[in-house]
């Protein structure tokens, strides 16, 4: 009996071990070592899904700013580097965002399709979700334009409507919590910049600054959704600081 109990015990820990592990590795280099990389395969993979969609939430207040800009750039290079040819799976990436920033008609359509690729994994309509969100708050609040955008992607993903105003009011009480730096002495030492330093300087250490800090949408996998607030709150932050250096010099 005790041999049988150990065995149930060490059997439960290697499933939560190999579960844990197969959510991580959902989207890995190993998961795509054979993939074709051709834009209509790309366009029909859940990540090709995933950008189309993101190109319809950063464009939906009608155009898309620096920092959402910024984070999609970093996007492409996260998202790429999964893929067996980095640089031209970017290249194809930037196609599927700019085809698709302006098309409005087919926002429900696309997001259809990811939400039956997904249907049955929760923590990826999670974390697909929650980078959504994430991206509309990113420049300090959500247009009703982009909360339009959002509400059709949750409703074609079937996405639980206690569960998806958990996350957004959960983005929007940390954004109200994110103080602007009161000095600009604050701004350049969030920077790690100097004041003596000219904007060429500034913006290399801020689009640094951003890159590390950004929300991995790859690394997010299998991490809890406070990695994804703490992540965007500091990119907040390093922007808000980036804007008021910038508004000094000008």
């Amino acid at each position: 009996m005790g041999n049988l109990i150990l065995l149930i015990l060490i059997g439960g820990f290697f499933y939560w071990i190999f579960k844990s592990y197969s959510q991580y590795t959902a989207y890995s280099q190993e998961a795509f070592k054979n993939f074709s990389i051709t834009k209509e395969a790309l366009a029909k993979s859940d990540l090709g899904l995933f950008v189309a969609l993101v190109a319809k939430v950063a464009k939906a207040d009608g155009r898309v700013d620096a920092l959402e800009a910024e984070l999609v750039g970093n996007m492409f290079d996260d998202i790429s580097n999964v893929f067996p040819e980095p640089s031209k799976t970017k290249s194809i990436l930037k196609e599927i965002f700019n085809d698709e920033k302006d098309q409005t008609h087919n926002t429900s359509e696309i997001a259809q399709r990811l939400g039956q690729a997904i249907k049955t994994d929760k923590s990826k309509q999670q974390q697909f979700m929650g980078f959504l969100i994430q991206l509309a708050f990113v420049d300090g609040e959500v247009s009703a334009s982009e909360d339009l955008v959002l509400q059709t992607i949750a409703s074609a993903f079937e996405f639980n409507p206690d569960a998806y105003h958990a996350i957004y009011d959960q983005f929007e009480k940390m954004m109200k919590n994110i103080q602007p730096k009161v000095n600009i002495s604050d701004a350049y030492k969030l920077l790690g910049v100097k004041d003596s330093d000219d904007m060429i300087t500034i913006k290399k250490a801020y689009r640094k600054l951003v890159r590390e800090y950004h929300p991995d949408i790859i690394k997010s996998q299998g991490k809890s959704e406070k990695y994804m607030q703490e992540a965007t709150a500091k990119t907040q932050e390093i922007n808000q600081a980036y804007e008021m250096i910038k508004k000094a010099k000008s």
